[in-house]
């Protein structure tokens, strides 16, 4: 979240800002709720002092006016409290500020290519898509998943479920062998201060799956749980950077993508993603938002699939980044080019609200971290990718080079 001095400081940035993002936010309520709060403030003081005045008097006056003051006190109190909380609500609603360099734009048509890998694969047949792929070779089972959950869901069968598999140990064994990444486990069942903490409450609320009756929110990505994995602490000199890594299931409700990618697994329900985070320095952060983006790419290489590098405009940046890349990888039989990326620079607007810190020194004033995201990458794309871009003309897949030792060499058939 923002700094409400900052906020205070820099209000017509902050409206700039918002308006960059093609986006609204509540900042000349929480500007008047600000006033009010501090001209609430600096009456409770003065009524504090005059009640600690009147306290030195011994006659019936004095303590009579003291009473009055302490129901005085007690109510402007009450009052405060209600506009904290108000004022914390609504500062929870208002973007990240985007960084000077990334570009404006109005929609996700203003993101800028700033560079691209390989050329994508020129067929002497007509590549299928994965749904008719997997329907004939019988490793996606849509009828199965609409028969146990509905709509959005499938099934991955014999070697689908294997390639998916091989695909997350591939990811996880290059980002921890290579690149420097804690492994972790994580609980995928969090508590609301875990989703507050990293900026998908309250503004997110419709899109997320929850067990209301014991207050557990499904998360919509690694990136919840690792986010709060330092809440509440002060990282001691020498800690940062810190790079974890995690597999899980993620679960979003796609309330905003009805009606789009209705045919194959483009976008579901419940899907798989590999996420990298880091903790790191204020100073760091964007140089480590580039070692993230390469970490990303390096899984495309080595997969040997086309992908191209999207800069995303102000209007497409996350809700909580400061910049953010885009990496998408070629898939022919879609004939579309499909997101499998999206690293980001938080800066401190999660740590602030998950209260994260970090001392240069051991008696150096605590500061706020800086945090980073990125899928590393996601599922259920990048196999559709695999499985679109590795088809052969007898109907086919070829097991990638580099997942062979996961696998086998050989051909799904």
């Amino acid at each position: 979240m923002l700094d409400i001095k900052f906020i205070r400081d820099n209000t017509d940035k902050v409206h700039r800002a918002v308006n960059a993002r093609n986006d609204t936010a509540p900042i000349d309520e929480i500007l008047s709720l600000d006033i009010q709060r501090r001209q609430n403030l600096r009456r409770l003081e003065e009524l504090r002092r005059e009640r600690k005045r009147l306290t030195k008097g011994k006659d019936e006056a004095s303590r009579h006016a003291g009473r009055i003051l302490r129901g005085q006190i007690k109510s402007l109190e009450d009052c405060i409290r209600g506009t904290d909380e108000k004022l914390n609500d609504l500062l929870l609603r208002v973007p990240n500020i985007p960084q000077d360099c990334v570009p404006e734009g109005k929609s996700e048509d203003d993101n800028i290519t700033i560079r691209s890998h390989g050329r994508p694969r020129e067929f002497d047949f007509t590549p299928l898509p994965h749904w008719e792929l997997g329907e004939k070779l019988n490793i996606i089972d849509f009828e199965a998943g609409a028969r146990i959950s509905g709509s959005r869901f499938y099934v991955l069968k014999g070697a689908g479920a294997t390639l998916q598999r091989a695909l997350i140990d591939f990811m996880l064994d290059l980002h921890t062998r290579e690149n420097g990444y804690i492994e972790t486990y994580l609980p995928i069942m969090v508590r609301r201060e875990a989703l507050v903490g990293s900026s998908n409450l309250p503004k997110f609320a419709d899109n997320l799956y929850r067990d209301v009756e014991e207050d557990f929110w499904f998360i919509p990505t690694a990136e919840v749980a690792l986010t709060n994995i330092h809440r509440d602490q002060i990282l001691p000199p020498g800690s940062l950077p810190l790079y974890y890594v995690a597999h899980t299931p993620c679960f979003r409700r796609e309330k905003m993508s009805a009606g789009k990618d209705v045919r194959g697994i483009k976008r579901g329900h419940q899907f798989e993603k590999v996420e990298m985070y880091k903790f790191t320095t204020p100073e760091t952060s964007n140089a480590e938002l580039e070692k993230m983006v390469n970490d990303a790419e390096e899984v495309c290489r080595r997969l040997e699939i086309p992908y191209r590098v999207k800069e995303l405009c102000t209007a497409d940046i996350s809700f909580a980044s400061t910049r953010t890349y885009d990496i998408e990888m070629w898939a022919p039989g879609c004939n579309e080019w499909l997101e499998v990326s999206s690293c980001s620079n938080c800066g401190d607007f999660q740590a602030r609200r998950a209260n994260i810190r970090y001392r240069n020194q051991p008696d150096s004033k605590a500061e706020y971290v800086h945090t980073l995201n990125g899928s590393g990458l996601a599922l259920p794309r990048v196999l559709i990718s695999v499985i679109e871009n590795y088809q052969c003309a007898d109907g086919t897949i070829e097991i990638p080079p580099i997942l062979e030792s996961y696998i086998g060499a050989g051909f799904i058939s």
